[in-house]
């Protein structure tokens, strides 16, 4: 069944606040340069940013959003590798504020998350973040109090660098996907708490299951609607929140407002794409152009040709595209769920557009999809999960649990050791804190890395999309060691409840991930749940590995598909009190939040 978008989805809403027409920028000279028509840029070494409230009219009814200097997004600051930076943010909100710098190496005390590195910024008050930038690429920036983020406190970021980059172009866009809703986020927050799948319009019907009868039998379709009427979820439920209530914004336009980054034939296009959206993924196309995928997060990767990617909330990918003529071209991000998208044109000129793509038809999760074989179906069919009844009955005699609360820590295995239990079919073992736990209310069985799947909804489409398998960091592992242990921690929630944890254990009730200075350890993840979540850890990077152990590349945030069991490694080199977190923004609202403290301990 295909989602049609309705044209009130496609007309509603122009520009957030029509002063972010676009980001373009010519790489020479690139510094500090803005066009006509276009925002200011700010760069330089000396920032100042204050956060208020701001009056917009994003979807045809007038609303207030929470801006930096006064636009939805927040300008782009441009820094140069090297220097050292200062930024005075103040508040003008009725409440306290922050800003986190998102995939930036910096000290503890200047990361922005209020109660772990620093206290917030109070109304009326001001902070001043000052460090060296030591990295470039393209990252960005947003509000860590609160759903301040979800209303407008967001912005782009790039570094430009110190020594030449491996690849050529002529122009350099932002191009920033997030997500608006005029509903105010506890508004949002409360209807999910009350009914999970209250935004979910795309519940199977009776052609569906007429459908599955015709493909699968009907003993086969029964089945599968009990198991799902049993676990009490639904293989539609893709994302928490879609366009029923979501507008999808390009640079700050919605669709009609048609975001355009003008070129002239024959130039090469940096495209700097950032997920600042809440909570929304993108599968993201330029019809008529291949894109060439240079750099993941902000680091060079080896360029990989690709027709379309998924980008995973707080991801980045910086792509070249080579518009060969004056034609005009369509930059098409749809939602992963398929309710809605974000559009914006390439063109040798403003006004022009190219024809915009329909959405794809909408993906199902199966049980495959989730880490299940036919076994344990059965066996999570069985599960009876009320909110006194126990989420799993598992033997954990042979487990080796840590001294970590929560956690397990595997100090004696391996990467390679993971991959040879998935070869020969092991199940896979849960910590004690998810036996019982009203909290949990499935288990993934046999997960696997996934690493070379393009993801529900991108399988065989015709397209040739990139998997975190195509990206392969353009340098050598960065550390080089082995690492001394294995934390493995577990994606966990309850749908019907919308509580989301590691391991089964709310953020207030976890206790801090512990590291010692200078260890390099390896962090294994499981996804427990059926829905897709980007882990995002700060102040230290993620080197993920493949099925073997063996480094692949470097980033800032790992997405977690359903039924995916992937490891990476952290050098503990960034003293002090750290978050970790999924980056889907009410997830980590609702718990599946840790904190990672890194000490001189012995």
């Amino acid at each position: 069944m295909q989602y049609k978008t309705s044209r009130r989805t496609f007309v509603k809403g122009m520009v957030a606040t029509g002063l972010f027409g676009g980001l373009g920028l010519w790489r020479s000279p690139v510094w500090a340069l803005t066009s006509p028509g276009q925002p200011t840029v700010l760069a330089g070494t000396d920032f100042d940013l204050v956060i208020g409230e701001t009056p917009v009219n994003i979807t045809g009814r007038p609303r207030t959003a929470l801006t930096i200097n006064g636009t939805v997004p927040g300008p782009l600051l441009r820094w140069r590798e090297g220097d050292t930076v200062t930024l005075r943010v103040a508040n003008r909100l009725k409440e306290d504020t922050s800003i986190h710098w998102h995939g930036i190496i910096l000290p503890a005390n200047m990361d922005g998350v209020p109660g772990l590195s620093f206290h917030g910024i109070a109304p009326d008050g001001m902070y001043e973040y000052r460090f060296q930038v030591n990295q470039s690429g393209t990252y960005w920036y947003h509000s860590h109090s609160g759903f301040q983020e979800q209303a407008g406190v967001y912005g782009p970021l790039v570094i430009d660098p110190k020594d030449p980059e491996p690849f050529d172009y002529d122009r350099d866009y932002v191009v920033m996907l997030t997500d608006w809703t005029d509903e105010s986020s506890e508004a949002v927050m409360a209807k999910l708490k009350k009914q999970s799948d209250y935004y979910n319009f795309n519940q199977r019907t009776v052609g569906d299951f007429l459908e599955d009868v015709r493909s699968d039998g009907l003993g086969a379709t029964l089945a599968d609607r009990k198991m799902w009427a049993q676990m009490k979820m639904s293989p539609t439920d893709l994302a928490d929140i879609s366009g029923y209530t979501y507008t999808y914004l390009m640079n700050g336009q919605a669709p009609n407002g048609n975001w355009t980054g003008v070129f002239k034939p024959g130039e090469k296009l940096r495209l700097r794409f950032i997920n600042g959206s809440a909570m929304s993924y993108f599968d993201v196309r330029i019809p008529g152009l291949k894109m060439t995928v240079v750099a993941a997060d902000g680091l060079h990767v080896d360029p990989v040709s690709v027709d379309e990617f998924r980008i995973a909330v707080a991801e980045t990918y910086d792509v070249i595209v080579e518009p060969e003529d004056e034609q005009a071209y369509t930059i098409f991000a749809q939602s992963m769920d398929r309710t809605g998208f974000a559009r914006g044109t390439l063109a040798v000129r403003e006004g022009l557009s190219a024809p915009v793509p329909e959405t794809d038809p909408r993906p199902e999760l199966s049980m495959q999809d989730m880490g299940m074989d036919h076994g344990s179906m059965a066996g999570m069919a069985d599960m009876d999960h009320g909110a006194d009844q126990p989420a799993a009955d598992m033997d954990h005699s042979q487990m080796d649990h840590g001294a970590m609360t929560g956690d397990m820590d595997h100090s004696q295995s391996s990467t390679t050791d993971h991959a040879a239990n998935e070869a020969t079919g092991a199940m896979q073992q849960h910590p004690p804190s998810e036996d019982g736990n009203p909290l949990v209310d499935m288990q993934t069985m046999m997960p696997t890395h996934k690493l070379d799947d393009p993801g529900l909804g991108l399988r065989d489409n015709g397209r040739r999309t990139l998997t975190y398998a195509d990206l392969r960091s353009s340098f050598p592992d960065p550390d080089g060691r082995e690492p001394s242990r294995t934390i493995e921690l577990h994606l966990t929630g309850h749908m019907e409840r919308f509580s989301w944890s590691f391991d089964g254990v709310e953020f207030s009730d976890a206790e801090p991930l512990l590291l010692t200075y200078g260890e390099r350890v390896r962090i294994t993840l499981v996804n427990d749940t059926m829905m897709t979540h980007p882990i995002h850890l700060h102040g230290m990077w993620s080197d993920l590995e493949d099925e073997n152990g063996q480094f692949m590349v470097r980033k800032h945030t790992i997405d977690m598909p359903p039924g995916s069991k992937r490891s990476y490694r952290v050098t503990a080199d960034a003293l002090g009190r750290w978050a970790y977190h999924c980056h889907l923004l009410f997830h980590m609202e609702m718990g599946m939040f840790r904190e990672v403290r890194v000490d001189e301990r012995t």
